[in-house]
């Protein structure tokens, strides 16, 4: 009977410590990690490789690797050859509240020489290769019961469905080129060729609401490239980058704003509006110039002002350029700082929102329709939501 007793008390101990932990500790980091494809859905299937095996086998690396931080919790869409809906896949990361979600593919041409990697956000693209690359994957949908109902008649081969695909608020695409732009500079960091961030309306992202990327990590119908990506020495080492991606933009964005007033994903109802882009590369144009324009080095960028100073982010590269106007559209007053061997672009500086508003907008009418503002506080990176609230 006294042993009875004394498993309740230990019981009831145990569920008391519990619940302090979970009202008072420190929230979790949580990633939502997406292996492409699965089951039926092979993906891209070359020289003996197939995309939904290398996709799991690397995601389960990454997820091995992040696992081992006390502070970040990984959520998978799938740990075998399943086959999840696209939409459901977002709806995994909804549900759990992700902060991130990266979706993890090969890619394919019929030109088994290309080879690269890239990593895509979410938006609509007038690139043909872009649009090319979201066709090919969102049409698994065709392969999901009542796909047509499901995804309120979307036609993965029709471009009026491509311009009904909304993107989501801007601090989401903002936050996932961060995101894109780290996994690309730990891929140039290893020696792999980049081919760059991209956007494009990738089904599986559209409904995920967080900060969200589609990374392909090269092409298995390049014969050289396909074998390495699928040896467990590649796929270790790509599983490496990524997860050290991860984690640098964990250290960098994670716990900068007050997440009880924001909207959980799980929560959201979106507001969205329709955006238009291209791949996140200026445009090098090289008129005649006079006189030698002079030259800036890269350097990290360091901001020390008491007030939040923004900045209209233009790119992110691994291509080192020139800080003259003849690089940039005719826009001057460029800046630059450096992660790696990826170097981020960016225009003008003011501490008033309606100029850097102004600035933004002055930079898209050059071309550079995905720039977005950056923030600073006390010669830290802030969110623009931050920044705004210090105002």
């Amino acid at each position: 009977m006294n042993t009875h007793k004394y498993s309740k008390v230990l019981l009831i101990l145990s569920f008391f410590f519990s619940f302090i932990s979970q009202s008072f500790g420190q929230s979790k980091f949580k990633v939502t990690l997406d292996a492409g494809h699965g089951d039926h859905d092979y993906g891209a299937v070359y020289h003996g490789h197939i995309e939904k095996n290398i996709a799991l086998a690397v995601v389960l690396k990454v997820g091995k690797l992040l696992e081992k931080n006390s502070s970040i919790d990984v959520i998978y869409t799938r740990k075998g050859d399943q086959f999840i809906d696209l939409v459901e896949r977002a709806n995994i990361a909804n549900r759990a509240d992700a902060d991130i979600f990266v979706s993890i593919h090969c890619n394919a041409n019929t030109n088994n020489a290309a080879d690269g990697c890239e990593t895509y956000v979410m938006g609509m693209s007038k690139n043909a290769s872009n649009l090319e690359a979201a066709k090919r994957e969102n049409s698994v949908v065709t392969l999901e019961k009542d796909y047509k109902q499901k995804y309120e008649g979307f036609d993965p081969k029709s471009p009026e469905s491509f311009a009904g695909m909304i993107m989501a608020q801007e601090l989401y695409l903002d936050q996932s080129i961060a995101l894109a732009g780290k996994v690309q500079g730990k891929f140039i960091e290893i020696g792999k060729k980049s081919r760059g961030v991209k956007q494009a309306p990738y089904m599986v992202l559209h409904k995920a609401y967080m900060p969200r990327v589609l990374i392909e990590m090269g092409f298995i119908s390049n014969q050289a490239e396909g074998a390495k990506l699928d040896s467990e020495e590649g796929q270790e080492e790509i599983a490496e980058s990524i997860a050290n991606a991860i984690i640098s933009y964990k250290k960098e964005y994670f716990g900068t704003s007050d997440n009880d007033n924001t909207i959980k994903p799980s929560q959201q109802i979106e507001k969205v509006k329709a955006i238009d882009s291209v791949i996140i590369k200026p445009t090098v144009k090289s008129p005649d110039v006079k006189k030698p324009e002079p030259k800036v080095e890269p350097k990290p960028e360091v901001v020390s002002s008491s007030l939040a100073l923004f900045k209209v982010q233009l790119s992110a590269s691994g291509k080192k350029l020139e800080l003259v106007p003849s690089n940039f559209n005719g826009l001057s007053n460029i800046s630059v700082s450096s992660e790696g061997n990826l170097y981020k672009y960016m225009y003008g500086e003011t501490t008033n929102y309606n100029e850097a508003k102004r600035l933004l907008s002055e930079a898209k009418s050059k071309g550079y329709s995905s720039a977005f503002l950056i923030a600073f506080k006390n010669g830290k990176k802030v969110s623009v939501q931050d920044a705004l609230k210090q105002l």
